[in-house]
């Protein structure tokens, strides 16, 4: 498929919203498809009409455009319905779908019995055995057929962009269904139709598709079209271990975004998972540059809400003021870049910056010890006059040190909870020109400014 342009394309079905797991494979698709100057595609998989919502397809776009992930294309299954039609049909007059009846009871009944038999459980083609006045027979009596793709038994094999060599003996494959009963295609057949119809030509997905792939791809040439390229990646999990779920809302890209979490912060921890590299990026661009399938092994990476907390104060500890100066001001900080640069160091999350934008411009009580009275009232009085500038912090640190016989935490630590009531925080030289003069002697004074 050297000649074919790159189209992938991302998949979900809009019933829940999208988790990390599913962003990771939005993500990924997306920078093959940016590394590689080709497309990405976003296809709504809505023909599970009882689950599928407006809702979360509104949901699954407003979680994807958060992360900048921008397509190319899009489509939904449940307006291609005539397509899967078309599909069906040629496969029936080509020998390759069969009608079935078997109620899910019965066929149960036969796994259990291949089971108990020591056999592996694989659909035993009862229904290709029967005569046309036998299918006549079931569906007067009501019973409509559902219809499965007939493999042909040979052994599959292709080149996966993650897994390497891969094969799958068909002979060990139950006939998959593609249509069922009430008409309804499965999902195999229509997102093959999709693929071929609309160009998709690699195909990156979950290692928990290995098992459908080698009859995608016997359905792919059924259709006349040649398999796209196949990649599978392994599965995250939590940071116990567990399996993620759209339907439980496990780490879902909305909470995530309600918790104060940058977009960049996601794709950043998201695009390192599962390969051997650490990656801290401010922008998509710098992701796309650094990208390469071929790092991506086969261990289960486990997401650690902890680890995106440090990736993510690493990214607004990089970020500058123009990225965030209107989000800033929604927030109600003011300062200015001046302020962004004295405290974006110290954050975790963004909106730690408006917590530290009170500490400097709204009342606290200062927290004094005891023993630290004299020297605090003392500080009061040594502050510089007029309005404090950067040089002020270390001309007056400088005379504290001088008179006091104090230095290091002895110096410094009561100054700091006097002035900010918090042990930790930004470099006091850079807040002390928003505290202002005023506030800093009364704060040392011990007052309520």
């Amino acid at each position: 498929m050297a000649d074919v342009p790159v189209t992938v394309r991302f998949a979900p079905s809009p019933t829940g919203r999208l988790h990390v797991g599913n962003a990771r494979q939005a993500l990924i698709n997306w920078l093959f498809a940016r590394a590689h100057g080709g497309h990405f595609l976003l296809r709504l998989d809505d023909t599970d009409t009882e689950r599928s919502t407006t809702e979360f397809a509104e949901g699954i776009e407003t979680d994807l455009r958060w992360l900048g992930l921008e397509w190319d294309r899009f489509a939904r299954q449940s307006e291609r319905l005539d397509r899967y039609a078309a599909a069906v049909e040629r496969l029936k007059a080509d020998g390759r779908l069969y009608p079935c009846y078997e109620t899910s009871e019965e066929l149960a009944l036969k796994r259990k019995s291949q089971l108990n038999a020591g056999r592996p459980p694989v659909y035993d083609r009862a229904a290709l055995r029967l005569s046309e006045d036998e299918k006549a027979a079931k569906e007067a009596a009501g019973l409509l057929p559902h219809w499965r793709f007939k493999l042909i038994h040979e052994t599959v094999a292709w080149e996966d962009l993650v897994r390497g060599a891969s094969h799958q003996d068909m002979a060990s494959q139950s006939d998959p269904v593609l249509l069922r009963a009430d008409g309804r295609p499965i999902y195999t057949l229509a997102s093959v139709v999709d693929d071929i119809e609309l160009g998709v030509s690699h195909i990156i997905r979950g290692e928990d598709h290995v098992t459908n792939s080698a009859a995608q791809i016997q359905l792919f040439q059924a259709l006349g079209a040649p398999p796209p390229v196949l990649g599978h990646l392994s599965l995250i999990v939590d940071a116990e271990g567990k399996g993620l779920s759209k339907r439980l809302g496990s780490l879902s890209l909305d909470s995530l975004r309600l918790g104060g979490i940058e977009p960049m912060a996601i794709n950043s921890l998201l695009a390192g998972l599962g390969s051997n590299e650490t990656v801290v990026a401010t922008t998509l661009r710098e992701l796309v540059d650094g990208f390469d399938i071929a790092r991506y092994g086969r261990a289960t990476p486990r997401f650690d809400p902890e680890d995106l907390k440090g990736v993510n104060a690493k990214i607004l500890h990089a970020t500058p003021y123009e990225a965030v100066a209107d989000r800033l001001a929604d927030l109600g900080v003011g300062g200015g870049e001046a302020f962004w640069l004295a405290v974006r160091g110290n954050l975790v999350k963004l909106i730690d910056a408006a917590e530290w934008w009170r500490v400097v411009s709204t009342p606290i009580a200062p927290v004094i010890a005891e023993g630290d009275r004299a020297f605090c009232a003392a500080a009061a009085e040594h502050l510089p006059e007029g309005v404090p500038t950067a040089e002020t912090w270390g001309v007056w640190t400088g005379a504290l040190k001088a008179e006091s016989g104090r230095k290091g935490k002895g110096l410094f630590m009561p100054l700091r909870l006097a002035l900010t009531g918090r042990e930790r925080g930004p470099e006091l030289g850079d807040l002390l020109p928003f505290l202002g003069r005023d506030r800093a002697i009364a704060r040392l004074r011990g007052e309520l400014d």
